[in-house]
């Protein structure tokens, strides 16, 4: 199981899309990269989004990319930086690194809005 996190245009609920291709990997990526404002997360990694609020990752869901960015960065702060070079391992490293992607995102687009499904 896992997270599929998007920033949508908040008018047309469209996926927003980047300039030019991003390489960022999750659970599942795209070969090449995408220009979607699109990140998939391990579900593995829930004990570590608690801080983000009651509902993990799925709390961000309708707030803006500016509105996430000191949050995201606040509980990635509070985390270890053990990345472990496997993926799926649940440690505080690796959720560290997908929630600074989640950030690096919202920076690009800070004017999106954050669908979880």
């Amino acid at each position: 199981m896992s997270f599929d996190l998007y920033l949508k245009d908040p008018v047309t609920h469209e996926t927003l899309q980047l300039d030019t291709p991003h390489q960022m990997r999750g659970g599942t990526y795209a070969v090449g990269g995408t220009t979607d404002c699109h990140l998939n997360v391990t579900y593995n990694y829930s004990p570590h989004f608690k801080e983000i609020g009651p509902d993990g990752l799925r709390s961000l869901s309708g707030m803006t990319g500016a509105e996430s960015i000191p949050l995201l960065k606040g509980v990635a702060a509070k985390l270890k930086d053990d990345k472990n070079p496997d993926y799926w391992e649940a440690t505080e490293g690796n959720a560290k690194a997908a929630l600074l992607q989640l950030v690096a995102l919202a920076q690009m687009r800070p004017d999106g809005i954050w669908e979880v499904d």
